[in-house]
């Protein structure tokens, strides 16, 4: 697909801030991420736990507990709206329909108590007002289409009579429901072994491409980035430090932390004895940053510079851009 086009983007997050107080501090969980989607295209966030994915994936949809946590500043305008801008009420008639989130874990996210079919059907109830057997019957085609077999049977069924891959289509379906134009997938595969992993993450690709929904992938794998995605997001200590279309990072990355992540991967083709090249030390106290770059302590490339200013992303051409001071490529 082109993403060349002068349509302006489905959503678009501007110098977003969100923070969380603790008793240690503030917790600048999100600190100035901006970033756009396009109708149709899959964005992927990718980074480590802590990074701030799925914080500025909470934000985006008005999730945020208050307290502890606070939407501090910027926009988030979704079809040329700033949803930041709208009452709770209003919010809430664009969540679950418009836009629609999968999240992860999703033993934990259904209610034990209530039938796939009752909570795959909840957003048509809430946002369509249909009869109850217009629903039932809606279930069932979602359930169907997500590949959950005997669904006429299965929509009465509970979460705990579904396997872990199944609880996850029917995530993906309830996803579905109100044909949102935005799905935010966070972490959609955790916990499935590899081959289902596969399975759920193609059939999600499938589903999209066919309503044309966009995409905004929340993963830490680099393996389903790569499959999966046309732009990247990469981010480190609630920043985004490297952004570009899948091919950009996977072909020419520019930031060490993005370096770091590719060389922690292992690959087949290194031989049986090839050590793993893991990122050395832990992600900075986000209530207590460091003045410099947050990724300068882990850096093998930091100078004096990095410890004494934050860079900005910077661009290198078409969308890849990277914030850094020091240029890996004349150093590695």
């Amino acid at each position: 697909m082109n993403y060349t086009s002068e349509a302006p983007p489905l959503l678009e997050v501007r110098e977003l801030k969100t923070y969380f107080r603790s008793d240690g501090g503030i917790v600048k969980a999100v600190d100035g991420v901006s970033f756009t989607v396009d109708a149709g295209e899959t964005v992927a966030i990718v980074g480590e736990s802590g990074s701030g994915k799925s914080v500025t994936a909470l934000s985006v949809l008005r999730l945020i507990p208050n307290p502890p946590g606070e939407i501090v500043s910027g926009q988030i305008r979704f079809a040329g709206t700033d949803l930041l801008e709208l009452s709770e009420p209003e919010a809430r008639k664009i969540r679950g329909d418009r836009i629609a989130m999968i999240f992860q874990e999703p033993m934990t996210s259904l209610n034990p108590s209530l039938t796939i079919g009752r909570q795959v059907g909840e957003p048509i109830e809430i946002h369509r007002k249909s009869l109850a057997k217009v629903v039932r019957e809606k279930c069932v085609d979602l359930l169907q289409k997500v590949r959950i077999p005997d669904p006429e049977r299965r929509v009465s069924s509970f979460p705990h009579e579904f396997s872990g891959g199944m609880r996850q289509r029917a995530m993906i379906a309830m996803g579905l429901a109100c044909e949102p134009e935005l799905i935010i997938a966070d972490e959609p595969t955790t916990a499935l072994d590899v081959t289902v992993q596969a399975q759920v993450l193609d059939l999600l690709k499938e589903l999209t491409r066919e309503s044309q929904a966009a995409l905004v992938l929340i993963t830490h794998d680099l393996g389903v980035v790569a499959r999966y995605a046309d732009r990247v997001n990469v981010m480190y200590a609630g920043k985004i430090v490297e952004t570009g279309t899948a091919r950009d990072i996977y072909n020419d990355p520019r930031h060490p932390y993005t370096l770091g992540l590719m060389n922690s991967v292992p690959k087949l083709n290194n031989g049986e004895k090839a050590p793993l090249e893991p990122i050395e030390g832990q992600p900075p106290d986000l209530s207590n940053m460091p003045p410099g770059c947050s990724f300068e302590p882990r850096c093998p490339y930091s100078t004096e510079h990095c410890r004494s200013e934050q860079p900005e992303l910077s661009l290198i051409s078409g969308k890849h851009a990277f914030a850094c001071w020091v240029n890996v490529k004349d150093v590695s």
